[in-house]
């Protein structure tokens, strides 16, 4: 006597399955991982415009889960981290931090010292001449730096000892890699510990900017950019930056 051959799920179990996965990916963006794209030129040649990464938001622990559950580690020197820009905090930035709570640090001829001692950076890029401001820091005697936070000018009078800006408890000083053109520490004050998010793995994938005779009418549409990175994808991604880990 033959059989009939069963399905092996119905309806209401595939609904089920769809559920729990649709939870596990919520789980995993706001727990564990977020994608981030970098909007700007500040961490090149670390970072470039294009380049979209995975943040591990465990890392510090800076969330319920991480904190409470699961082993981290605190911020060093070094790291690059994203984290919620403090002036405007629904925009994410993404520097190195370059001072922790408690250092004393200060830019001579754009050379960073940190607690007295010149720090080894490699991966600092420079390209501009020289400025009074953004390369002696702290200047506190600057008649106008249109980038400025004035807010920030007043708590770092009052931060300068012996010409170097001590850390408080609590907050990070961070810069861009691309020294000559990042909105950072400099110009409007530390990040707290609260706002940051978590620390970039990993390069996904990594895309040129559209050139302008590929046929790309409007550069500034997402959905025309979008169907255009579709329709090139092969021409346009940087296959030589894409998987790798951020370091």
């Amino acid at each position: 006597m033959t059989s009939v051959p069963r399905h092996s799920s119905s309806w209401p179990e595939s609904i089920q399955s769809l559920l729990g996965t649709i939870v596990i990916a919520v789980f995993v963006v706001t727990f564990v991982v977020q994608a981030f794209q970098i909007p700007s030129e500040s961490m090149e040649n670390t970072l470039l415009i294009g380049d979209y990464l995975l943040v591990d938001k465990l890392h510090y622990g800076n969330n319920r889960l991480g904190g409470t559950i699961l082993p981290y580690r605190a911020v060093k020197r070094g790291d690059i981290i994203v984290f919620h820009y403090p002036v405007h905090p629904v925009e994410h930035f993404v520097k190195r931090v370059v001072g922790l709570p408690g250092d004393r640090i200060r830019l001579i001829n754009r050379r960073l010292y940190v607690n007295g001692l010149a720090a080894n950076e490699p991966y600092v890029h420079y390209f501009r001449p020289h400025d009074a401001f953004r390369d002696e820091f702290p200047r506190l005697d600057v008649s106008f730096v249109s980038a400025l936070n004035g807010a920030w000018l007043l708590q770092m009078k009052k931060l300068v000892e012996d010409n170097q800006l001590i850390i408080p408890a609590g907050n990070y000083f961070v810069m861009g890699d691309n020294r000559d053109d990042s909105l950072d520490s400099r110009y409007w004050g530390f990040v707290p510990q609260e706002n940051i998010v978590g620390q970039p793995l990993l390069i996904y994938w990594s895309m040129r900017s559209p050139d302008p005779g590929d046929g790309l009418l409007t550069a500034g549409d997402k959905l025309e950019r979008f169907l255009y990175a579709m329709s090139h994808i092969m021409q346009i991604t940087r296959w030589e930056r894409t998987l790798r880990l951020v370091r």
